[in-house]
């Protein structure tokens, strides 16, 4: 596997990150549904989990009947993501890649390519676009999720925070930078890189790569999810996330 800063990063995380997984309650009860029901059905297509983690969605795929396959840069993620496919008796397919070189797999192969909060974290954000597209089949379509680049980013020199609660507030100190830093995930103490792209880098790079918007959504959740936390009645405000549909 070619290695870099975001491989690096993220594999320091280990099993810190399969427990943050399973317990982020915007994960949960927000992200996942939300992006399966985009996805909508999948039954015998083949589907690739670009930047699976501990296999949540993957395992969610399989149990819709399809053929999926399962790619992360975390040795530690893979090898759960897989004991709990084999626990589950599903046939999920496994492999440790940086998403930039996805070796061993065919062009034009999968029906459907999901990255749900992770293009974002990619070092080599061009790259992994290219390769993505190499490997959906025409016609194919990608499904993205990422923190919104509007209201997310350095808390304390670009797009930060003012205030608590369900009144807190975005700050923008600068939309273009820092693109780079270091800090912890939510409820996390090992420190990972975050990274901040702008609207235009996403699009500029899809249209590059012959991928074409066909829908976009800037979810908020619904009276029932914003109950769950102070943090998800915030979303009902301010949109954290984006979602992408993309066709080839």
């Amino acid at each position: 596997m070619k290695h870099d800063s975001s491989t690096i990063s993220w594999n320091k995380l280990g099993n810190e990150f399969i427990k943050l997984a399973q317990t982020g309650k915007s994960r949960i009860h927000f992200i996942m549904p939300y992006m399966l029901g985009m996805i909508g059905d999948v039954n015998k297509k083949k589907v690739l989990d670009l930047g699976c983690g501990e296999g949540g969605y993957s395992r969610e795929l399989a149990k819709k009947n399809a053929d999926v396959t399962a790619i992360d840069c975390s040795q530690i993620s893979i090898n759960y993501a897989t004991e709990q496919a084999e626990i589950n008796k599903l046939s999920i397919q496994h492999f440790v890649r940086n998403s930039n070189d996805l070796y061993g797999i065919d062009d034009n192969f999968f029906d459907i390519v999901l990255c749900s909060m992770m293009l974002m974290d990619c070092e080599d954000f061009e790259g992994t676009i290219n390769e993505i597209s190499r490997v959906l089949k025409p016609s194919g379509k990608l499904f993205v999720s990422i923190l919104h680049p509007c209201f997310n980013g350095n808390h304390e020199d670009g797009i930060g925070r003012q205030g608590l609660g369900i009144n807190r507030e975005v700050v923008i100190k600068n939309y273009f930078e820092p693109k780079e830093w270091e800090a912890p995930l939510p409820d996390g103490t090992t420190t990972v890189i975050w990274r901040h792209r702008t609207l235009e880098d996403y699009i500029k790079a899809f249209i590059k790569n012959g991928l074409t918007i066909v829908d976009l959504n800037e979810p908020r959740p619904n009276e029932e999810q914003a109950k769950i936390s102070t943090a998800m009645a915030w979303f009902q405000k301010i949109p954290l996330f984006l979602f992408w549909e993309l066709k080839k």
